[in-house]
Protein backbone atom coordinates (compact mmCIF):
# COMPACT_ATOMS: atom_id res chain seq x y z
CA UNK A 1 0.00 0.00 0.00
CA UNK A 2 1.55 2.94 -1.11
CA UNK A 3 0.73 6.07 1.45
CA UNK A 4 1.54 9.86 0.71
CA UNK A 5 4.46 10.67 3.59
CA UNK A 6 3.99 14.17 5.18
CA UNK A 7 1.83 15.75 6.49
CA UNK A 8 0.49 19.52 7.11
CA UNK A 9 3.17 21.63 8.62
CA UNK A 10 3.79 25.58 9.85
CA UNK A 11 6.17 26.36 6.84
CA UNK A 12 4.08 24.17 4.03
CA UNK A 13 0.98 25.60 5.30
CA UNK A 14 2.49 29.26 5.57
CA UNK A 15 3.75 28.83 1.92
CA UNK A 16 0.07 28.27 0.53
CA UNK A 17 -0.78 31.03 2.45
CA UNK A 18 1.89 33.18 1.14
CA UNK A 19 1.55 31.97 -2.55
CA UNK A 20 -2.69 32.87 -2.29
CA UNK A 21 -1.90 36.47 -0.82
CA UNK A 22 0.60 37.35 -3.54
CA UNK A 23 -1.52 36.12 -5.84
CA UNK A 24 -4.50 38.48 -4.57
CA UNK A 25 -6.53 35.23 -4.65
CA UNK A 26 -7.54 36.65 -0.91
CA UNK A 27 -6.93 38.80 1.89
CA UNK A 28 -4.81 38.10 4.75
CA UNK A 29 -7.98 38.03 7.01
CA UNK A 30 -8.65 34.98 5.10
CA UNK A 31 -6.04 32.90 6.93
CA UNK A 32 -6.18 32.10 10.76
CA UNK A 33 -3.49 30.05 12.60
CA UNK A 34 -4.68 27.41 14.27
CA UNK A 35 -2.96 24.69 17.10
CA UNK A 36 0.30 23.27 15.74
CA UNK A 37 1.19 26.78 14.13
CA UNK A 38 -0.52 25.52 10.93
CA UNK A 39 -1.86 28.37 8.76
CA UNK A 40 -5.74 27.82 7.77
CA UNK A 41 -8.25 29.29 5.48
CA UNK A 42 -11.28 30.24 6.62
CA UNK A 43 -13.05 27.85 4.66
CA UNK A 44 -12.95 24.35 4.53
CA UNK A 45 -14.26 21.54 2.27
CA UNK A 46 -16.91 19.17 3.67
CA UNK A 47 -17.84 15.91 1.71
CA UNK A 48 -20.73 14.56 3.87
CA UNK A 49 -23.51 14.80 0.83
CA UNK A 50 -24.16 12.74 -1.59
CA UNK A 51 -25.04 9.33 -3.27
CA UNK A 52 -22.46 6.83 -2.50
CA UNK A 53 -21.98 6.40 -6.63
CA UNK A 54 -19.08 6.84 -9.35
CA UNK A 55 -20.72 10.46 -10.61
CA UNK A 56 -20.63 11.71 -6.97
CA UNK A 57 -16.72 10.37 -6.74
CA UNK A 58 -15.70 12.24 -9.35
CA UNK A 59 -17.63 15.33 -8.21
CA UNK A 60 -16.04 15.35 -4.58
CA UNK A 61 -12.10 14.43 -6.33
CA UNK A 62 -13.03 17.63 -8.84
CA UNK A 63 -14.38 19.45 -5.54
CA UNK A 64 -11.24 19.15 -3.86
CA UNK A 65 -8.65 19.61 -6.29
CA UNK A 66 -10.42 23.20 -7.88
CA UNK A 67 -10.82 24.48 -4.50
CA UNK A 68 -7.09 23.50 -3.14
CA UNK A 69 -5.87 24.64 -7.10
CA UNK A 70 -7.79 27.86 -6.38
CA UNK A 71 -5.28 29.47 -3.39
CA UNK A 72 -8.76 29.64 -1.19
CA UNK A 73 -9.27 26.60 0.55
CA UNK A 74 -6.33 24.04 2.43
CA UNK A 75 -8.69 22.31 4.77
CA UNK A 76 -10.73 19.33 4.20
CA UNK A 77 -12.67 17.75 6.44
CA UNK A 78 -14.19 14.00 5.48
CA UNK A 79 -15.15 10.85 7.75
CA UNK A 80 -14.89 6.85 7.15
CA UNK A 81 -18.61 6.86 7.44
CA UNK A 82 -19.61 9.54 4.17
CA UNK A 83 -20.98 8.13 1.92
CA UNK A 84 -20.01 4.39 3.38
CA UNK A 85 -16.32 5.37 2.76
CA UNK A 86 -16.11 6.84 -0.87
CA UNK A 87 -16.06 10.53 0.55
CA UNK A 88 -12.58 9.16 1.67
CA UNK A 89 -11.56 7.74 -1.14
CA UNK A 90 -12.53 10.54 -3.52
CA UNK A 91 -10.64 13.10 -1.52
CA UNK A 92 -7.36 10.67 -1.36
CA UNK A 93 -7.53 10.67 -5.28
CA UNK A 94 -7.25 14.13 -5.33
CA UNK A 95 -4.28 14.39 -3.09
CA UNK A 96 -2.41 12.14 -4.84
CA UNK A 97 -3.66 14.07 -7.81
CA UNK A 98 -2.36 17.24 -6.22
CA UNK A 99 0.70 16.19 -5.19
CA UNK A 100 1.74 15.01 -8.16
CA UNK A 101 1.13 18.48 -9.75
CA UNK A 102 2.59 20.86 -7.55
CA UNK A 103 0.54 21.40 -4.46
CA UNK A 104 2.95 19.58 -1.68
CA UNK A 105 1.52 17.42 1.20
CA UNK A 106 2.92 20.01 3.48
CA UNK A 107 0.24 22.69 2.65
CA UNK A 108 -3.23 20.52 3.05
CA UNK A 109 -4.50 20.12 6.16
CA UNK A 110 -6.67 16.98 6.01
CA UNK A 111 -9.18 16.05 8.77
CA UNK A 112 -11.40 12.62 9.41
CA UNK A 113 -13.49 11.06 11.54
CA UNK A 114 -14.55 7.79 13.32
CA UNK A 115 -16.87 6.44 15.38
CA UNK A 116 -19.97 5.44 13.83
CA UNK A 117 -20.15 2.09 11.71
CA UNK A 118 -19.06 2.80 8.10
CA UNK A 119 -19.67 -0.74 5.81
CA UNK A 120 -17.93 -0.45 2.58
CA UNK A 121 -20.03 1.16 -0.33
CA UNK A 122 -17.63 -0.87 -2.94
CA UNK A 123 -18.45 -4.38 -1.23
CA UNK A 124 -20.66 -6.17 -2.48
CA UNK A 125 -21.68 -7.46 1.14
CA UNK A 126 -24.78 -5.53 2.30
CA UNK A 127 -24.38 -3.08 5.36
CA UNK A 128 -25.31 -5.66 7.87
CA UNK A 129 -22.87 -8.72 6.67
CA UNK A 130 -19.91 -6.09 6.18
CA UNK A 131 -20.05 -5.36 9.72
CA UNK A 132 -20.72 -8.76 10.91
CA UNK A 133 -18.02 -10.10 8.67
CA UNK A 134 -15.18 -7.17 8.84
CA UNK A 135 -15.75 -6.19 12.31
CA UNK A 136 -17.66 -8.52 14.79
CA UNK A 137 -16.28 -11.85 12.62
CA UNK A 138 -12.81 -10.36 13.24
CA UNK A 139 -13.31 -9.73 16.63
CA UNK A 140 -12.21 -5.68 15.90
CA UNK A 141 -15.87 -4.73 17.55
CA UNK A 142 -17.24 -6.56 20.39
CA UNK A 143 -21.19 -6.32 20.31
CA UNK A 144 -21.38 -4.98 23.53
CA UNK A 145 -19.11 -1.59 22.80
CA UNK A 146 -21.85 -0.82 19.96
CA UNK A 147 -24.19 1.65 21.22
CA UNK A 148 -27.69 2.04 19.59
CA UNK A 149 -26.21 -0.26 16.67
CA UNK A 150 -24.65 1.79 15.33
CA UNK A 151 -21.68 3.67 17.10
CA UNK A 152 -18.33 2.37 18.34
CA UNK A 153 -15.06 3.70 20.65
CA UNK A 154 -13.13 1.05 21.80
CA UNK A 155 -9.40 1.15 21.32
CA UNK A 156 -9.76 -1.96 18.81
CA UNK A 157 -12.43 -0.59 16.99
CA UNK A 158 -10.45 3.11 16.34
CA UNK A 159 -7.48 1.13 15.39
CA UNK A 160 -9.35 -0.86 12.36
CA UNK A 161 -10.75 2.90 11.52
CA UNK A 162 -7.68 4.50 11.72
CA UNK A 163 -5.88 2.06 9.56
CA UNK A 164 -9.14 2.08 6.64
CA UNK A 165 -9.17 5.76 7.09
CA UNK A 166 -5.43 5.87 6.46
CA UNK A 167 -5.87 3.40 3.27
CA UNK A 168 -8.76 5.13 2.01
CA UNK A 169 -7.16 8.29 2.23
CA UNK A 170 -3.68 7.46 0.66
CA UNK A 171 -1.97 9.46 3.94
CA UNK A 172 0.83 8.30 6.03
CA UNK A 173 -0.43 10.52 8.51
CA UNK A 174 -3.75 12.61 8.96
CA UNK A 175 -3.68 16.16 10.50
CA UNK A 176 -6.69 15.63 12.56
CA UNK A 177 -8.47 12.04 13.89
CA UNK A 178 -11.73 12.86 15.38
CA UNK A 179 -14.11 10.66 17.75
CA UNK A 180 -17.27 11.36 15.58
CA UNK A 181 -20.14 12.23 17.53
CA UNK A 182 -18.79 9.90 20.71
CA UNK A 183 -20.63 12.58 23.30
CA UNK A 184 -23.62 12.86 21.63
CA UNK A 185 -23.81 8.98 20.94
CA UNK A 186 -22.76 7.64 24.03
CA UNK A 187 -23.41 9.98 27.06
CA UNK A 188 -27.14 9.47 27.08
CA UNK A 189 -27.22 5.38 26.65
CA UNK A 190 -23.49 4.60 28.94
CA UNK A 191 -23.92 7.86 31.13
CA UNK A 192 -21.44 9.99 32.49
CA UNK A 193 -18.97 7.79 34.45
CA UNK A 194 -18.51 5.37 31.80
CA UNK A 195 -18.17 7.81 29.17
CA UNK A 196 -15.15 9.07 30.95
CA UNK A 197 -13.51 5.74 30.67
CA UNK A 198 -13.93 4.99 27.39
CA UNK A 199 -12.91 8.57 26.73
CA UNK A 200 -9.99 8.12 28.45
CA UNK A 201 -9.29 4.87 26.75
CA UNK A 202 -9.53 6.25 23.58
CA UNK A 203 -7.51 9.37 23.78
CA UNK A 204 -4.71 7.02 25.00
CA UNK A 205 -4.53 4.89 21.43
CA UNK A 206 -5.04 8.33 20.22
CA UNK A 207 -1.90 9.35 21.93
CA UNK A 208 -0.09 6.01 20.75
CA UNK A 209 -1.46 7.08 16.94
CA UNK A 210 0.41 10.45 17.53
CA UNK A 211 3.55 8.73 18.71
CA UNK A 212 4.08 6.80 15.99
CA UNK A 213 3.27 9.14 13.78
CA UNK A 214 -0.22 8.54 12.10
CA UNK A 215 -1.98 10.96 13.28
CA UNK A 216 -0.87 14.39 14.09
CA UNK A 217 -3.72 15.89 16.67
CA UNK A 218 -6.90 14.57 18.05
CA UNK A 219 -10.53 16.03 18.31
CA UNK A 220 -14.15 15.75 19.05
CA UNK A 221 -16.71 16.18 16.50
CA UNK A 222 -20.23 16.87 18.48
CA UNK A 223 -23.58 17.71 17.09
CA UNK A 224 -25.84 18.70 20.65
CA UNK A 225 -22.89 17.83 22.98
CA UNK A 226 -21.76 21.19 22.72
CA UNK A 227 -24.19 23.01 22.26
CA UNK A 228 -26.33 21.54 25.22
CA UNK A 229 -26.98 22.64 28.86
CA UNK A 230 -24.78 21.20 31.58
CA UNK A 231 -27.73 18.70 33.64
CA UNK A 232 -28.72 17.67 29.70
CA UNK A 233 -28.00 14.13 29.08
CA UNK A 234 -25.77 14.07 26.56
CA UNK A 235 -23.70 18.03 27.62
CA UNK A 236 -19.86 17.63 27.45
CA UNK A 237 -18.10 19.94 29.33
CA UNK A 238 -14.98 21.07 27.48
CA UNK A 239 -13.13 21.84 30.20
CA UNK A 240 -13.52 18.31 31.95
CA UNK A 241 -12.75 16.27 28.30
CA UNK A 242 -9.37 18.51 28.37
CA UNK A 243 -8.66 17.58 31.80
CA UNK A 244 -9.00 13.74 30.58
CA UNK A 245 -6.52 14.39 27.40
CA UNK A 246 -4.22 15.63 30.51
CA UNK A 247 -4.21 12.31 32.14
CA UNK A 248 -3.66 10.33 30.15
CA UNK A 249 -0.91 12.92 27.32
CA UNK A 250 0.24 15.18 29.97
CA UNK A 251 0.36 18.73 29.52
CA UNK A 252 1.66 18.62 25.38
CA UNK A 253 -1.52 16.03 25.02
CA UNK A 254 -2.84 15.84 21.33
CA UNK A 255 -6.55 17.09 21.64
CA UNK A 256 -6.42 20.13 19.92
CA UNK A 257 -9.64 20.82 18.30
CA UNK A 258 -13.35 20.81 18.26
CA UNK A 259 -16.28 20.71 15.64
CA UNK A 260 -19.54 21.87 16.17
CA UNK A 261 -22.45 23.37 14.19
CA UNK A 262 -22.93 26.94 13.76
CA UNK A 263 -25.09 29.05 11.53
CA UNK A 264 -27.50 31.79 12.77
CA UNK A 265 -30.23 28.96 13.16
CA UNK A 266 -28.39 27.26 15.36
CA UNK A 267 -26.19 29.91 17.08
CA UNK A 268 -25.69 28.19 20.57
CA UNK A 269 -22.20 27.89 19.74
CA UNK A 270 -21.81 31.39 20.10
CA UNK A 271 -25.04 32.87 21.77
CA UNK A 272 -25.65 30.24 24.88
CA UNK A 273 -23.29 30.71 28.00
CA UNK A 274 -23.41 26.74 28.69
CA UNK A 275 -19.40 25.87 29.72
CA UNK A 276 -17.56 26.60 32.79
CA UNK A 277 -13.52 27.52 32.53
CA UNK A 278 -11.86 27.88 35.79
CA UNK A 279 -15.43 28.73 37.22
CA UNK A 280 -16.04 31.24 34.40
CA UNK A 281 -19.67 31.36 32.13
CA UNK A 282 -18.79 31.54 28.39
CA UNK A 283 -19.69 29.70 24.78
CA UNK A 284 -18.44 26.57 23.64
CA UNK A 285 -16.63 28.76 21.21
CA UNK A 286 -14.89 30.84 23.63
CA UNK A 287 -13.94 27.83 25.97
CA UNK A 288 -12.63 26.31 23.48
CA UNK A 289 -10.33 29.30 22.85
CA UNK A 290 -9.86 29.15 26.49
CA UNK A 291 -8.78 25.63 26.46
CA UNK A 292 -6.56 26.38 23.55
CA UNK A 293 -8.69 24.17 21.32
CA UNK A 294 -8.96 25.30 17.81
CA UNK A 295 -12.87 25.04 16.31
CA UNK A 296 -13.82 24.36 13.12
CA UNK A 297 -17.82 24.91 12.60
CA UNK A 298 -20.55 22.45 10.52
CA UNK A 299 -23.65 22.78 8.84
CA UNK A 300 -22.92 26.36 7.98
CA UNK A 301 -25.50 26.59 4.95
CA UNK A 302 -28.08 23.77 7.21
CA UNK A 303 -27.54 21.18 4.02
CA UNK A 304 -28.66 23.82 1.30
CA UNK A 305 -31.86 25.56 3.41
CA UNK A 306 -29.94 28.99 4.40
CA UNK A 307 -28.58 29.14 0.59
CA UNK A 308 -32.20 28.57 -0.39
CA UNK A 309 -34.42 30.55 1.95
CA UNK A 310 -31.43 32.91 4.35
CA UNK A 311 -30.79 36.15 4.21
CA UNK A 312 -28.56 38.01 1.98
CA UNK A 313 -26.45 40.85 3.31
CA UNK A 314 -23.70 43.47 2.29
CA UNK A 315 -23.80 42.52 -0.86
CA UNK A 316 -23.35 38.96 -0.74
CA UNK A 317 -25.66 35.56 -2.00
CA UNK A 318 -27.76 34.10 0.50
CA UNK A 319 -25.43 31.36 1.16
CA UNK A 320 -22.26 33.19 1.30
CA UNK A 321 -24.52 35.40 3.97
CA UNK A 322 -24.64 32.04 5.82
CA UNK A 323 -20.89 31.18 5.27
CA UNK A 324 -19.36 34.86 6.48
CA UNK A 325 -21.76 34.64 9.22
CA UNK A 326 -19.83 31.11 10.87
CA UNK A 327 -16.33 32.71 9.29
CA UNK A 328 -16.73 35.94 11.26
CA UNK A 329 -17.07 34.41 15.11
CA UNK A 330 -13.97 35.15 16.40
CA UNK A 331 -12.63 31.70 17.94
CA UNK A 332 -13.79 30.03 14.69
CA UNK A 333 -11.19 28.37 12.47
CA UNK A 334 -13.35 27.67 9.48
CA UNK A 335 -17.27 26.96 8.54
CA UNK A 336 -16.95 23.81 6.45
CA UNK A 337 -19.05 23.82 3.24
CA UNK A 338 -19.98 20.64 1.61
CA UNK A 339 -19.83 21.87 -2.47
CA UNK A 340 -19.08 20.27 -5.53
CA UNK A 341 -20.78 21.61 -8.25
CA UNK A 342 -19.00 24.81 -10.57
CA UNK A 343 -21.04 27.41 -9.30
CA UNK A 344 -21.22 26.47 -5.86
CA UNK A 345 -17.35 26.46 -5.71
CA UNK A 346 -17.12 29.48 -7.66
CA UNK A 347 -20.03 31.61 -4.94
CA UNK A 348 -18.22 30.20 -1.84
CA UNK A 349 -14.60 30.29 -2.86
CA UNK A 350 -15.18 34.07 -3.92
CA UNK A 351 -15.22 34.91 0.13
CA UNK A 352 -11.50 34.36 0.37
CA UNK A 353 -11.30 38.10 -1.28
CA UNK A 354 -13.31 39.72 1.74
CA UNK A 355 -12.47 40.37 5.11
CA UNK A 356 -14.62 38.76 7.29
CA UNK A 357 -17.38 41.16 9.77
CA UNK A 358 -16.61 43.03 12.46
CA UNK A 359 -18.66 42.21 15.54
CA UNK A 360 -21.56 44.51 14.89
CA UNK A 361 -22.51 43.15 11.62
CA UNK A 362 -22.42 39.77 12.77
CA UNK A 363 -23.96 40.18 15.90
CA UNK A 364 -26.98 41.75 13.80
CA UNK A 365 -27.96 38.29 12.35
CA UNK A 366 -29.12 37.45 15.90
CA UNK A 367 -30.87 40.15 16.60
Amino acid sequence: MHLLQGSATPAGTRRFRDRSLGGQRAVPAHFRVAPGDISVSSLGLGTYLGRPDGPTDLAVEHAVRVAVTSGRINVLDTAINYRHQRAERSVGRALAHLAETGVPREEVFVATKAGYLAPDGESPLGAADWVEKELVGTGVLDPSDIVDGSHAMSPRYLEDQLERSRKNLGLATLDLFYLHNAADAQLPVVGPEEFRRRLAAAFEFLERARSDGRILSYGLATWDALRSVSGEAGFLSLEDAVAVAREVGGERHGFRFVQMPLNWAMPEAVARQNQRVHGERMSAVAAAARLGLGVFTSVPLVQGQLARRGPARDGLTPAQTAIQFARSWPGVLAPLVGQKTAEHLSENLALATRPPWGPAEVGALLS
